[in-house]
């Protein structure tokens, strides 16, 4: 859905030169500066002998006495048995909460990847636990098969995705971690445990979306289904129509979801429904970033005058139908994010989440600093313990800031708006719950937390982030 830096221009003159432009505040906001003081894109020193890491977005970063990236699950096994300090499996490093963050070992699963079987009867696949998402996805429709769903992510492992309960949106589709079928854990000890539903049916439940709190995964078997095409729409239009018809669209498309443009007032509608014959193929396009980067400008030009910033948005934004294509599921989606940024999310109850939507955009509205666009989707329950969606549908609202911008109002201004309406946290994602907090918001917390101690008595996994969630006491 491009809006060009060219358009942003040409709509800005044409309005500017008719509207009585308050010199002193237009040249007072063109010399802000928006990148915040603590941001460094380089990663962090590291003292002699050791090891430096950071995340995808920059915001967790570390210096581990150890990275590890074992070759078999043996000598995984091998390595967590013999570890006398902490150990935190990582993957891709797109999760912005602190869940990696080690200053002993950081255990890198990448090795263990790839396709090792397919049960063409049952249609269940088995993967090494590192594997990327979209290398799981290709290497399945090699052989016919699909997931059901993918999220708006592709370089996830599947470790980490499972582990956060990722997920993507459809109102009847659950979160990646629902295709579990089995998997193998490395406790703490280093025995590897063969977990099912039948076999343990409450370490089952708690292992789907572990946090890596309970051991590290090496190996997971999915449930897939057959391959499948889709045709997606993408649609720019106002918001109120959006929020009018945003269940409705919910519920009669496979998936849908919408993103709010902060300050513009225009929506991008997208659905994806089940197509069959001929596809039209996805053409590879930079449509995205170059919309970031028309948001930004307009943003950095006219956000100090908000009905003009509006009135020149609308202007150089498309109207109507802007994307019809049909394609592999795989291709259509998931994509890969180059622009990077953070992000906060909550899961809201689907009774409460249009409520919560519109006040959030009404307070994003009224930050004239704010340009990176917002998020909503839609998932189905599952009854994993750690599930954001055990117990019913939820509509997921994600908020996000260019990763050189403050975040620090995510906490602010907007957590508070989604703990009021019971909203659960993406766990990937900022946020800042502790054990008192979740206990209140999950059934099975307490059990998680005690299978945790009882698999893990001395605390192996934690961390800083971990211990706050469980209320456990933490020594370095």
């Amino acid at each position: 859905m491009g809006v060009s830096r060219r358009n942003v221009i040409l709509a800005g003159a044409g309005l500017t030169a008719a509207a009585a432009i308050p010199a002193v505040q237009h040249v007072a906001w063109g010399s802000k500066s928006f990148v915040r003081d603590d941001y460094t894109p380089d990663f962090p020193d590291a003292p002699a002998g050791e090891e430096s890491w950071m995340n995808w977005s920059g915001a967790q970063s570390a210096t581990p006495k150890q990275f590890q990236s074992p070759a078999s699950e043996a000598e995984l096994s091998e390595l967590v048995r013999t570890s006398a300090g902490r150990i935190r499996p990582r993957g891709s490093g797109h999760s912005f909460s602190g869940l990696v963050t080690s200053e002993g070992m950081i255990l890198d699963v990448g090795q263990l990847s790839g396709l090792k079987s397919y049960d063409d009867t049952t249609g269940r696949a088995t993967f090494g636990a590192g594997t990327v998402l979209f290398q799981a996805a290709s290497q399945l429709n090699d052989v016919g098969r699909a997931f059901p769903n993918l999220p708006d992510i592709v370089d996830q492992t599947l470790a980490g995705s499972f582990s956060t309960a990722t997920h993507g949106t459809g109102q009847s589709l659950t979160a990646l971690h629902d295709y579990i079928h089995a998997f193998k854990l490395v406790t703490a000890d280093g025995s590897v445990r063969e977990v099912t539903r039948e076999s343990d049916p409450d370490l089952f439940a708690a292992g789907k979306v572990s946090l890596g709190a309970l051991g590290v995964v090496s190996e997971y078997t999915v449930q897939t289904i057959p391959a499948f095409n889709l045709k997606r729409i993408v649609t720019a239009e106002p918001i109120e129509t959006v929020l009018d018809e945003a269940l409705a669209r919910a519920d009669s498309h496979r998936n849908f979801e919408f993103y709010y443009l902060p300050g513009t007032g225009i929506a991008a509608s997208i659905i994806h429904d089940l197509h069959e014959g001929e596809i039209s193929g996805l053409q590879p396009s930079n449509d995205d970033d170059e919309m970031l980067e028309g948001l930004k400008q307009l943003r950095d030009e006219f956000g100090w005058w908000p009905w003009l910033r509006k009135r020149i948005a609308q202007s150089a934004l498309p109207s109507g139908e802007v994307e019809n294509v049909s394609d592999a599921s795989l291709q259509l989606l998931a994509t890969t994010r180059p622009i990077k940024f953070n992000e906060m999310e909550y899961h809201i109850p689907r009774e409460n989440g249009l409520e919560v939507v519109r006040q959030v955009i009404a307070k994003m509205d009224r930050r004239k600093d704010a340009f990176f666009p917002m998020e909503v989707r839609f998932t189905a329950p599952d009854d994993a313990w750690l599930s954001p969606f055990n117990g019913g549908p939820r509509m997921s609202i994600a908020i996000h800031a260019a990763v050189d911008e403050p975040y620090d109002y995510f906490f602010s201004e907007f957590e508070p708006i989604f703990r009021e309406h019971g909203g659960r946290p993406h766990w990937g994602k900022h946020h800042s719950q502790t054990r008192e907090d979740l206990e209140a918001l999950y059934p099975d917390f307490a059990n998680f937390s005690e299978l945790r101690r009882s698999l893990d008595p001395t605390g192996k996994f934690l961390n800083p982030h971990l211990a706050d969630l469980f209320g456990e006491t933490f020594r370095a």
